[in-house]
C-alpha cells in the first residue's frame, strides 16, 4: 500500500464516495471518515497529509454529508492552494473552496466593506516598503534599503501577532526577539506608517485579516451570513497559524465545531514570521472531544533517512518536543545517510560536486538533487564547485551569488576603487588587499560584526562578509596581488556562473525547501555557528533550528549525505565542530543520556574516505610555487607564471564546447570550464591517459568527449556533435 503525493497519479475521477478511499492507509482512511465534530491530524513528514484531507474532503461531497459550496479550505501558500483545488476536482469534488487566509479573507472583505462600512473598499497597497521609507524619513531615521525590507517585516510581524504600535518595544522584549534597529525607533515609524495608511485610504495585506475580524466581530448580522455559507473548514500547516490567523477562524466557525486540523509541531520552522505550533499543541485542550489521528506512516523516505530523522528529534526538548511523532518508513531500505568531513569549505564543496556527479552518472537526474545550507551566503562556494564539474545547477529562493544586489554594488566600488588608485582616500590607511576590501565593502554595510537578526540586513551582511572571505584568501594565495587583480577574478567568477536557465540542481536554504523534495539530498556547512546559528540564542530558538534541520533531513527520499568542514580555507586552523544536533547520531560521536544510533552509515574524512588529506601539494610546473587556489591547480601553474598555451588550438576547443552545449542545450561550462581548456591547450595530450590527468577531466567527460578532444588536439577535424544525452 502506497500513498501518493503526486496529482498526477489520480487521473480518473473514482466512480463513487467508496471508491475515494481506495488505497487510502487505515490512519489516512480514518481521517477520510471522520466528518463530524473536530478534528485533528498530527501528521509527520512524508506521510501523505495533503492526499488525506483532500480525500476527506471529497469523500464528504461524494457521499452527500458534505456540500461543496460550504467548505472553506485554507492553507498559507498559494502553490498549496491550487494543488489542493487540483486534487479535489480529480477526486469529483470540484466547488469546494481553497484558499490561502488571505485571499479568503480579501473576498469577503470585498463582498461586505460596502454593507460594514460604506463606499468601496480602500486601495490595497501590493508592497508597502515604499510607505514604510517615507514613515522612516518623517520620523528622522535612515534605512537603506535592507533596513528598510527589514523594518517592514517587523511590521508585519506587530500585526499578525496583533501588537499595537505603542506596545511594540514591550513585545519585542517579551517574545527575546531581535529587532534590526531600536524597538521605540521601529514602533515610531510603525505609527506614522499607519496614520499615512489612514490619510490616503489604503490598506496592506495584514489589514485585510483585521479589518475582516473587526467586522465579523462588530456585526453580527454579517457573521451569521459567513458562517450559514460556510460550515465546514479546514485548516493545512495549521503549525504555523499566527494568533491573527487563529482570531479569524475562530470568528468564522463561531460556536461551532466542524473544523479539521493537520499540522506537524516538529515542523514548526517560521516562527520569526509569527507563526507558532500552540494553536496545534492546545487544540485538544479547547476541543476535549477531538478524534485526534496521527499519521506516522512515512511513504517518501527510507528507512535509514527516518531513522536518522526520529533520533534528531528523539534528542529534541521543549513542548513541541512533547508532541513528536515517530516515524515508521514504508519503503525499501536504501543507503545508510553518509557523514563526511572535510578540511575546509572549499574542499567540502568540491567533495559535494564531485558526489553529485558520480550521482548522475549512476542514473539520478539533476533535478532530482539537492544542495541544502543554512544562510544563502553560503551559495557561492558551492555554485563554482558545481560549475567546476560541470554539473548544472538553479538556485531556489535566492538570486544567484553575483547577481545579488549587494555583490553587484559591491563591485561597482571595488572597480571604482581600483580605478582610482593612491587617488582614493578611502584607501590611505589600508596596507593590503585585505584591508582595502573591508574598507570599500564598509561603505556598502559590512562591519567586523554581524548585525543582529535574521532579516535581509543579515543576508545582505553575509554577502559581503563572503567577498571579504574571498579577498582573504585571494591575498593569501598572491600576496602581490591588488584591487584590479581582485576584480579581475571577481569578473572570471561572475562570467563562469552566467549561464541560462537549465534543469539542474537545486541549491536552496532550509527555509526555502519546506514543502519540497527530492531523491538525493546534501545538508552541507553542519558546523556549531552555523547549525544551530549564532543568533539562535534561546533554548526555543535553538529547538527551532534542531526543527529546520529536520526538515531538511525529511526532504530526502533514498540519497541522504550531510558534511561539515573543520575550517573555512584551506591551511586554516581546524577548530570548528560537527553540529550538537548530531551527537549521539554519527558515528564516533556520543550526546548525554543518549543511546547512540546504529546503522547511520559511516563517517569518512577528506574526499575520499580513509584518513583526511590535506589540499597539495600541488606545484607550479614554471616556477615551482606551490599552488592552493582552485584555478591554477586546475592549471598546474601560477595566474601569472608565463603560459605556453596554443592560442589556436584554445579557441578552436572554445568553439567545439560552445557547439556541444547548444546541442546538449547546456551552458558551455557543463562540458568543460574555461580553465580546463585552457589546461588542455597547454598540454596538447595526445593520449586518453594524459587527457584524464588533466583537472577538470573525470571519466564521464573522458567518455563522453575524450575522442573528440584528443582529435581536436591532433589537428583533426571532428564531426557532428554527441547525439548521446
Amino acid at each position: 500500500m502506497t500513498a501518493a503525493t503526486h496529482s498526477s497519479l489520480f487521473p480518473q475521477v473514482p466512480e463513487s464516495a467508496d471508491a475515494v478511499l481506495d488505497g487510502l492507509d487505515p490512519e489516512q482512511r480514518a481521517v477520510a471518515t471522520a466528518l463530524s465534530g473536530p478534528v485533528c491530524v498530527l501528521a509527520g513528514a512524508g506521510t501523505g497529509k495533503t492526499r488525506a484531507i483532500t480525500h476527506r474532503i471529497a469523500y464528504g461531497v461524494r457521499a452527500g454529508i458534505l456540500q461543496p459550496a460550504s467548505v472553506l479550505a485554507v492553507t498559507f501558500t498559494n502553490r498549496a492552494a491550487g494543488e489542493m483545488r487540483g486534487r479535489l476536482r480529480q477526486l469529483g469534488a470540484g466547488g469546494v473552496q481553497a484558499r490561502t487566509f488571505h485571499s479568503a479573507a480579501l473576498r469577503q472583505l470585498q463582498y461586505f466593506w460596502p454593507k460594514a462600512v460604506g463606499g468601496e473598499l480602500p486601495r490595497l497597497l501590493e508592497r508597502k516598503v515604499q510607505l514604510v521609507a517615507e514613515a522612516a524619513a518623517r520620523c528622522r531615521v535612515r534605512l537603506d534599503r535592507n533596513e528598510l525590507r527589514d523594518v517592514t517585516s517587523e511590521i508585519e510581524w506587530a500585526k499578525v501577532t496583533q501588537t499595537v504600535p505603542a506596545d511594540y518595544p514591550a513585545a519585542v522584549a517579551k517574545s527575546l526577539r531581535d529587532a534590526p534597529r531600536d524597538p521605540a525607533e521601529i514602533g515610531q515609524i510603525y505609527a506614522l506608517y499607519e496614520q499615512l495608511k489612514r490619510d490616503r485610504s489604503a490598506i496592506d495585506f495584514e489589514d485585510v485579516l483585521l479589518l475582516t475580524v473587526g467586522i465579523l466581530q462588530d456585526r453580527h448580522d454579517i457573521a451569521d451570513q459567513i458562517r450559514r455559507q460556510y460550515q465546514h473548514f479546514v485548516v493545512d500547516e495549521y503549525q504555523d497559524v499566527s494568533p491573527l490567523q487563529q482570531r479569524l477562524l475562530d470568528l468564522w466557525l463561531g460556536d461551532r465545531d466542524s473544523l479539521c486540523v493537520v499540522g506537524d509541531a516538529s515542523q514548526t520552522i517560521y516562527s520569526f514570521t509569527g507563526a507558532t505550533p500552540d494553536h496545534l499543541l492546545n487544540f485538544r485542550t479547547r476541543h476535549p472531544q477531538a478524534t485526534v489521528v496521527k499519521l506516522v506512516r512515512d511513504y517518501r523516505s527510507t528507512p535509514q533517512v527516518v531513522h536518522l530523522a526520529n533520533g534528531l528529534l528523539g534528542q529534541a526538548r521543549g513542548r513541541a518536543a512533547e508532541h513528536r511523532l515517530e516515524l515508521v518508513s514504508q519503503r525499501d531500505p536504501g543507503p545508510d545517510p553518509s557523514y563526511t568531513e572535510y578540511a575546509d569549505e572549499p574542499a567540502e564543496a568540491e567533495g559535494t560536486a564531485r558526489r553529485i556527479r558520480d550521482l548522475i552518472a549512476a542514473g539520478v537526474p539533476a533535478g532530482e538533487i539537492a544542495v541544502l545550507f543554512r544562510v544563502n551566503a553560503q551559495s557561492e562556494v558551492y555554485e563554482q564547485a558545481l560549475a567546476d564539474a560541470g554539473v548544472p545547477y538553479q538556485l531556489r529562493g535566492a538570486e544567484r551569488f553575483f547577481e545579488r544586489a549587494e555583490v553587484r554594488e559591491a563591485g561597482v566600488a571595488l572597480r571604482g576603487a581600483a580605478r582610482a588608485g593612491g587617488n582614493d582616500a578611502l584607501l590611505d590607511d589600508a596596507e593590503d588587499l585585505p584591508s582595502q576590501v573591508r574598507a570599500v565593502l564598509s561603505t556598502k554595510g559590512w562591519t567586523t560584526e554581524p548585525p543582529a537578526g535574521s532579516g535581509a540586513v543579515r543576508d545582505r551582511w553575509e554577502s559581503l562578509a563572503a567577498l571579504v572571505r574571498l579577498a582573504e584568501d585571494f591575498a593569501r594565495v598572491r600576496p602581490e596581488a591588488g584591487l584590479a587583480d581582485l576584480v579581475a577574478e571577481l569578473d572570471e567568477r561572475a562570467a563562469a556562473q552566467h549561464a541560462p536557465t537549465v534543469q539542474g540542481v537545486t541549491l536552496a536554504s532550509l527555509h526555502s525547501a519546506k514543502g519540497l523534495e527530492w531523491d538525493a539530498v546534501f545538508l552541507v556547512g553542519l558546523t556549531e555557528g552555523m547549525m544551530p546559528i549564532t543568533y539562535a540564542k534561546t533554548d526555543e530558538q535553538v529547538e527551532e533550528e534542531r526543527r529546520l534541520l529536520y526538515v531538511g533531513v525529511t526532504r530526502a527520499r533514498l540519497h541522504l549525505s550531510l558534511s561539515w568542514a573543520l575550517s573555512r580555507s584551506p591551511g586554516g586552523r581546524a577548530s570548528r565542530r560537527p553540529t550538537r544536533f548530531l551527537n549521539g547520531l554519527r558515528p564516533g560521536s556520543a550526546a548525554p543520556g543518549t543511546r547512540t544510533a546504529g546503522g547511520a552509515g559511516g563517517i569518512e574524512r577528506g574526499a575520499a574516505g580513509g584518513r583526511r588529506k590535506r589540499r597539495g601539494p600541488v606545484l607550479c610546473r614554471v616556477c615551482g610555487k606551490t599552488l592552493t587556489d582552485a584555478g591554477e591547480m586546475k592549471l598546474m601553474r601560477c595566474e601569472d607564471c608565463p603560459s605556453d598555451m596554443d592560442e589556436a588550438l584554445y579557441e578552436r576547443l572554445r568553439e567545439w564546447r560552445a557547439e556541444q552545449a547548444r546541442e546538449l542545450g547546456q551552458p558551455a561550462y557543463c562540458v568543460f570550464t574555461d580553465k580546463t581548456l585552457m589546461a588542455i591547450a597547454e598540454a596538447v595530450p595526445g593520449s586518453e591517459g594524459e587527457l584524464a590527468g588533466i583537472s577538470g577531466v573525470g571519466g564521464r567527460k573522458l567518455d563522453r568527449f575524450g575522442a573528440d578532444v584528443l582529435a581536436i588536439c591532433a589537428g583533426q577535424e571532428v564531426g557532428g556533435g554527441d547525439e548521446d544525452d
